[in-house]
């Protein structure tokens, strides 16, 4: 029997002392997308910040599993590097650092507690030019620093690049889409698409059926009140696009 790469149980959460999920259980397995709907407020965010370890998201009830063990005591960072990987909906700035060397050195961390060699400089570049071109991110982009100028559109392909070079097992994509012009919107689907294989599984929060017309999604959930309300196939975004949330809960 397969493990999942993730199961929450029961999970109940509260940020600043506020109560935001209210008992939330989801399994992915390896090779499966599942997204992540709800209307505003419903606990969308709270829930991808909690699974990839959020200081300020406090887990008061249930487990977050991750490839059977419980990851609750563990650090933000030992969670990247164990593989969990998370897009932001909006990708901060860090003026100073250029793109390359805080790649570089978040690709080489991650090798590292995989057990592999560390890649050279040489041999980072040649990666990344080929991850560049499949998410369409320009070239330049590599050598400016992290985010900052970046356009809207820019910052949410340098979060897919960002995936598409630490190749993790899990990923936490949470509202790509938001912001994104139909362009960019197809363009970052693609290189989305481009990392789904059998073993990586992915959580893909996002309000609008828009998104999941091209990244179709394994299963769909539903998220209102802090809870799970409703799962289904890829036809239930298509629903929740037509009639809206009321009467799914």
């Amino acid at each position: 029997m397969t493990t999942p790469l993730l199961e929450l149980k029961n999970v109940h959460a509260s940020v600043a002392g506020t109560p935001i999920l209210k008992g939330v259980n989801l399994v992915v397995n390896p090779g499966e997308v599942h997204a992540i709907m709800g209307p505003n407020g419903a606990g969308k965010s709270t829930l991808s910040k909690l699974i990839t370890g959020h200081p300020d998201y406090e887990l008061t009830e249930g487990q977050i599993l991750y490839k059977g063990e419980d990851i609750a005591e563990m650090e933000p960072d030992e969670r990247a590097r164990a593989g969990i990987f998370m897009s932001f909906q909006y990708p901060v700035e860090i003026p100073g650092v250029s793109t390359s060397f805080f790649l570089k050195a978040a690709v080489n961390a991650s090798r590292r507690e995989r057990g592999e060699p560390e890649l050279d400089a040489m041999d980072f570049l040649k990666v990344a030019r080929t991850k560049m071109k499949q998410v369409g991110m320009p070239g330049d982009l590599l050598h400016r620093a992290v985010n900052e100028g970046f356009s809207g559109g820019e910052k949410k392909k340098n979060e897919i690049f960002q995936m598409a070079m630490l190749e993790p097992t899990l990923a936490v994509l949470d509202e790509t889409d938001s912001g994104l012009d139909v362009d960019a919107l197809r363009t970052i689907s693609e290189g989305v698409n481009a990392m789904r294989n059998d073993e990586r599984g992915m959580v893909v929060i996002t309000h609008y059926q828009r998104l999941l017309d091209h990244i179709v999604p394994d299963f769909t959930h539903i998220l209102a009140g802090g809870k799970i309300v409703k799962s289904g196939g890829a036809d239930l975004a298509k629903q929740v696009e037509a009639s809206g949330y009321e009467g799914l809960a």
